[in-house]
Formats: structure tokens, C-alpha cells, sequence
């Protein structure tokens, strides 16, 4: 038999570059609760990132990014979603299986695209249509919205089977809640996502919070749940190389790192980060409210 050939998605739209890119990155499941308590208290103090011309949404990122993109109540994040109704069951996490992934990504001098096609062939190991079913009800009840939104909001993902990075808009002809599941299906933790006969896993397997799809905004915000584990590291670099005349990065302050506790995934953590991310806030909205006005009020 032939194997199937990828096909490849539309590219997506390329207008012209943004004033305010917004970029959120990956973190897991207390990482998308820290984001969404951390734009919801921006949002009381007047700050609203949903306002950006261009959100950049990665795993936990591409969770809040549609929340924004949509607008959506982020309060409805302040307590995990219950497994009753909509909502489906938390994923079981495997440790074997995250532990043989972060085996491939720590693998020294590693091509980054044969990493990534290693990882595939262990998410393709472990993932089947009941699970997958789950995380896409899981994912949906989350954001609240089927439809993409006229925002300019750009999902990461990579094939699981070719290793491919790919990104996704609403030109691309695949569904938000496909999209937002595949870009935080982190292997181990999440089955890969169906979409057009090929499966996809976490985009954050592409590079980190993507930073560089934003390359050229005048205001560029990047929100990286994970800054406090590498202070300093890609994330930061990226941003300051995209080349914004103004650049915001924000990561957990101590208080929400303590929140945080050592694993990403632990769900007792949920509201804790959350509350971390309102409380942090009020201190990040002094630091944005000139930075995130847009360039017609500044002329």
C-alpha cells in the first residue's frame, strides 16, 4: 500500500504587519489558568488584550487566545470546568510517555525536525478515538465559541506523522475547537487531534511560544507561562529579535510560580493560578497601558 501523502494546509493570510501582536505561549494546565486570570485582571484594570490586531496562540496560549480572539468571559476559567455536562473528564497523564518525550527533546544535537517526527511516533503510540473525542469536548467547552473569529488569530500544531510545524487561521478550512485541541495535545498528557486524515499534536513542538510569527508588529506582548522555568530563555530572545519597537514580556511573578508548584499539569492547582494570574495583574496593567495603546491614539 502507497502511504498517504501530507497534504498541506492553506498558508495563512499574510495582511500587512500588525500595530499590537499578542503572543501566548504554552504551559499546560496551570499555565492556561494563570493566562486567563492574568488577561481577565488586565481586563478589570482596563487593559484589554483581546484588542490586539494579531494573537499568536500556543497550547495553553491557543486555549486563552481563542477565550480573547471570540470574546469570551474569561472568568468562566476561574474554577476548572466540571467533568459533568459539556465538559469532558480530565486526561489521564501518562509519565512514561512524557518521560520518553522529554527523553527525544533533552537529546543533544538532535536536528530539531527529527525530534519532532520521534515525538510523533509517540503520540501516534498512545492515542485513540475515545480519548481523542474527550479532549476535543474537553477543549470546545473551554473556549466557549465553534466559529473562528474575525480577529487575526493564528493556532500552532505540528503533524504528528511528518513532523511538520504547521499554523492555522481562519482561512486554513479547519475548526477552531480542532485547532485549539491539536496545538495543546502535548503527548503523554493529551491524544493527537484528527484533522483531514492527518493528526496533529502540541504546537509548542514547533518552537516554544512561536514568537517569530509576529515578527514585524510595532507593540508586541508575549505571555509565557513557563518564563520563571528559564529566565532569559528562547522566548525572551525571540520577542526582542521580532523586531517591535516596544516589547512586553510577561512570565509568573514569584507568587504565581509558588502557585504554580512543580508540575504543570497537577489540576488542584487550577484556582491557585488562576487567582496568582488576577493578582499579578494589577502590577502588569501599570506596565502596559501606555505600551498597549494603539498607534492612532499616540499621534
Amino acid at each position: 500500500m502507497t502511504p498517504a501523502t501530507p497534504v498541506t494546509p492553506p498558508a495563512p493570510e499574510a495582511p500587512a504587519s500588525p500595530d499590537r501582536a499578542l503572543v501566548l505561549g504554552p504551559g499546560g494546565l496551570v499555565g492556561t489558568a494563570w493566562t486567563a486570570g492574568l488577561a481577565a485582571g488586565l481586563r478589570r484594570a482596563g487593559v484589554e488584550l483581546g484588542e490586539a490586531d494579531l494573537i499568536v496562540g500556543t497550547s495553553a496560549g491557543a486555549i486563552v487566545g481563542a477565550l480573547l480572539a471570540t470574546g469570551q468571559d474569561l472568568d468562566r476559567l476561574a474554577v476548572p470546568l466540571a467533568p459533568a455536562g459539556a465538559a469532558a473528564p480530565p486526561p489521564v497523564v501518562d509519565p512514561a510517555v512524557l518521560g520518553a518525550v522529554f527523553a527525544v527533546l533533552g537529546e543533544s544535537g538532535l536536528e530539531p525536525g527529527e525530534a519532532r517526527r520521534r515525538v510523533g511516533r509517540i503520540a501516534l503510540a498512545h492515542g485513540d478515538a475515545e480519548a481523542e473525542g474527550a479532549l476535543l469536548a474537553a477543549r470546545g467547552a473551554l473556549i466557549g465559541a465553534a466559529a473562528w473569529p474575525a480577529r487575526r488569530l493564528l493556532i500552532t500544531a505540528v503533524d504528528a506523522g511528518s513532523g511538520e510545524p504547521v499554523v492555522w487561521d481562519r482561512t486554513s478550512g479547519v475548526p477552531l475547537v480542532h485547532a485549539v485541541a491539536a496545538s495543546s495535545s502535548f503527548p503523554g498528557a493529551a491524544p493527537p487531534v484528527t484533522v483531514s486524515g492527518r493528526r496533529y499534536m502540541d504546537g509548542a513542538l514547533r518552537s516554544g511560544a512561536n514568537v517569530d510569527l509576529a515578527a514585524g508588529a510595532r507593540t508586541l506582548v508575549v505571555v509565557d507561562p513557563m518564563a520563571h522555568r528559564s529566565p532569559g530563555g528562547p522566548s525572551a530572545g525571540r520577542a526582542t529579535d521580532a523586531g517591535a519597537r516596544t516589547v512586553v514580556t510577561i512570565g509568573p511573578d514569584p507568587d504565581a510560580a509558588r502557585a504554580f508548584g512543580p508540575d504543570l499539569g497537577e489540576r488542584t492547582k487550577w484556582i491557585p493560578a488562576y487567582r496568582a494570574g488576577l493578582a499579578q495583574a494589577a502590577a502588569e496593567a501599570d506596565r502596559l497601558r501606555t505600551a498597549w495603546r494603539p498607534a492612532a491614539v499616540e499621534r
